[in-house]
This record gives C-alpha cells, structure tokens and sequence, in this order.
C-alpha cells in the first residue's frame, strides 16, 4: 500500500431522517426509527413493523439540478435513497460537483472520481405490475403465465427497465454528480455497502481514482420485499404493539429474526492526500479491508468461517491484532443463523477480546436495509471514532459470548473500530477503521 485512504463525507439515508447527524443522535439518545407500517396495509404479514422514512423528511427533487429533475419520474425509491446519500456526502464532504449547476468550478477533477454502489434486488411498484400482470388474467380470474411470457409482460411500461435495474442506483448518482471515474454496481446483500468501499479503496490505491462515491442502498419496505423476507423466515412477528424497541435483539439465544427497512449511506472515500489538498476534513482512516465467500449448506447462511477469513484477511492488512481493536461494528440482524455465524467467526479470530469489546449496532434503529445495511454500520462507526463515544445499544438483556446486549452509551477510546458484515448470499466483508490524523 502506497497512500493512505480516508472517509471524508458521510450520507446517510434511514428511518431516523436524512444525514449522519439525524442518525447519530438517535443512537445517542437511544431513540430507534422503528414503527408499524403505515405505506400500505401489512395486516397479512407476521411481521408488520419496518425503519421507513417520515413522508415530508425528503425529496428527490430537491436534490438534483433543475435540468435532471424529468430523470427523477424514473426513480425508483432505491435509486431516490441513493441519490439523496449521495447528495448528503458531498454536502458533508464540502466539495462541489456538477450537481451544483451554474457555472461552478467543481472541487475534485470528473474524471478522477468514481463511484462504486451497493444494490438489492429492487422490487416494482405494485400500481405498475399490477396494470400489466391484469391483462393475462383468464377470464375465471386465474392467472395464465403462457400468456403473461407472450403477451403480457410486454404491456409494462418501456421505461420499466430502466428503473428497476439495480446499476440505476450509480447511474444517476454518477450523472447527478459528473462522476467519470471507475463505476460499478455490487449486489450481495448485506455485505454490498462494505465490498464496494473495498472497490473503491482499490480504485484508488491503483491510481486510477482519487476519490470514490461509495456504499449502498436499498428499500425493503414494500409488499413484494416484505413477501421475499418473510418467505425465507427471517423477519421477527410482530403487529407493531407495545414496546418494538427490543424486537432486534441481536446475538440473543432468543433472537426472533430481523426487521426490513429502508435506507443506506454514501460514503466519500478518498485518498488522504487529495483530502489534504482540499483542506477536507477526514472522518477516519480505511486501514485494512478483507473480503470472503461463504462455503455452506444453505446459501442463506454465511459461514463462521468464512467472516474468520475476512476479519483475518482486513486485521493483517491493517497490521493490527486482537489488542488494537476497541470496538466492534458487527452487522448484527437479530436472526439466529447469522448472528451466530458472525459471533462465530469474531471469535475465532479475536480470542477472548470479544467479550470486553462493546459492539455498535444499527438494525435495531433503522430495520435490515439489507444493501443498505453494511453502509450504516460503517457511517456510524466512523462517527463513533470521530466522537469518541459508543451509542445506546438496543437489543436483549443478555448475549452470551459477545458484549451486545442493551446498554446505555459511553465514551471510549476508540483508536480503531472493526466493521463486519455477512450476507444472506454468503458474501463476507470486515473493515478495520482506525483515527484520521489531525
């Protein structure tokens, strides 16, 4: 490794509102955005509660140019999610880009910026399916698939496509934002948002970029999402009655399965030196990163090992042992299996550690944003570093084997946090963030 990389911008899109400060607060003041759907009736779902965003708390709209405003009619609330992180970071990052419209000088060169996007299985818009899935109905009301892969499907709009795609996340926000760099799209589940950032990491260590929008978003909170969620059993039943606080309660023998959510972050990465240049103001260091594919029987299930690997592979990189971490980010979903792969592969790999490192847990404030998901847990730990404090942690009263259970916050000396997520899919990511220099 030649140059050292940096977080210098943080976006961040959840059900607690719009910006790495909304969320953080929240956490601060254990304070979860979690509730009862109320987008559309989940009566028929055990499990009705979800992170979703108030309706006023943001716009697309209001953060494109004026001239791409028209593009925003083929936003799906994915690509929106995106768009608005993406906005929020380079906010936070004080830089300018093209999205700035006029005549303004942006701040880092087009053509040394990239942009690397976690992204799910994006789900259509029921009003446009159903419009199109009507007209192969037989006329004794059942459905005539024959029909539907001849004739039907093409009664979906022309643009449908294009909306739905999962690379329309870094589409737009490469549009939006003049991006002419390194570019691609990451679709793992839980660990997209920590495997594009190591994508984006790599773009710049090899010189092709010096800076990279990078994370991952995605949207979970509609009927056919809910549906893929609650086929695998995964989602914690719940009507949304009573104290929800403690719905996720991850690594607890317990543990009912996870809530979906809607959200994720954008992260810009950049190499230190052209944050130096600018005079940016770097949220924490990029240390080590390591990356692995599950080996297991149930393709839903990450391996402990395989997250061994990964923390592993991101410690060594870093130059770091067991005694260096201060703090654990792990993903944490509240379902069974892959708690206890995580819990699983952390130990193997810190020994004993595990159980005086105090873990940062966002799922129990946001819901699974799943894309989304990995991107939160980094932002939030990056804040942690930046503060010096570890946030209320929400969950069970005990989780043998690791120090997640529900405790109130505290300051902490946090030289490096260490951030792992698997996936459903298998895919493991860890991340190893350490303190930006003054």
């Amino acid at each position: 490794m030649t140059q050292q990389v940096v977080i210098s911008g943080i976006g961040v899109m959840s059900a607690l509102g719009v910006g790495i400060d909304a969320l953080w607060t929240a956490m601060v003041e254990g304070r979860s955005g979690l509730g009862r759907i109320d987008r559309f009736d989940p009566s028929g779902f055990a499990s009705q509660v979800a992170g979703t965003m108030e309706a006023d708390a943001f716009r697309v709209r209001d953060v494109v140019p004026k001239t791409y405003r028209k593009a925003t009619k083929v936003m799906c609330r994915d690509v929106e999610l995106a768009v608005g992180a993406a906005a929020a970071a380079v906010e936070d990052a004080g830089i300018v880009t093209r999205a700035a419209g006029g005549d303004a000088e942006p701040t880092l060169d087009p053509d040394r910026v990239g942009c690397h996007i976690g992204a799910g299985l994006i789900s259509a818009e029921l009003n446009e399916l159903a419009a199109a899935l009507v007209t192969s109905q037989r006329e004794d009301g059942t459905f005539d698939l024959a029909h539907w892969g001849d004739e039907g499907m093409q009664n979906l709009s022309p643009l449908w496509l294009l909306k739905y795609l999962p690379n329309m996340l870094a589409c737009h926000v490469t549009i939006v934002h003049d991006c002419r760099g390194p570019s691609n799209t990451i679709t793992c589940c839980e660990a997209s948002g920590g495997l594009s950032l190591a994508e984006s990491r790599r773009a710049i260590l090899r010189g092709d970029a010096d800076a990279c929008l990078s994370g991952g978003a995605e949207d979970r909170v509609n009927p056919l999402a809910l549906f893929r969620q609650h086929a695998t059993g995964r989602l914690a039943p719940t009507d949304g009655g009573g104290d929800i606080s403690g719905v996720v309660r991850p690594f607890a023998e317990d543990a009912a399965g996870t809530i979906v959510g809607e959200g994720g972050g954008l992260l810009l990465v950049e190499s230190a030196a052209s944050c130096a240049d600018r005079s940016g103001n770097a949220w924490c260091t990029i240390e080590g990163i390591g990356c692995a594919q599950s080996v297991s029987d149930s393709p839903l299930e990450p391996s402990g090992d395989a997250i061994a690997a990964a923390v592993s592979a991101a410690m060594s990189e870093a130059r770091c042992d067991p005694s260096d971490i201060d703090a654990l980010a792990p993903l944490g979903t509240g379902i069974p299996a892959m708690d206890r792969a995580e819990r699983d592969g952390l130990a193997s790999t810190l020994g004993d550690r595990i159980s005086d490192l105090p873990c940062i847990t966002t799922i129990p404030y946001t819901g699974n944003c799943l894309a989304g998901s990995g991107a939160l847990s980094i932002a939030i730990a990056a804040a942690a570093i930046r503060h010096q404090h570890v946030p209320v942690r929400l969950g069970a009263a005990q989780t043998p084997g690791i120090c997640a259970e529900a405790a109130a916050g505290h300051d902490a000396d946090l030289r490096r946090v260490l951030v792992t997520a698997p996936s459903e899919g298998g895919q493991c990511v860890a991340l190893v963030l350490g303190g930006a220099s003054p």
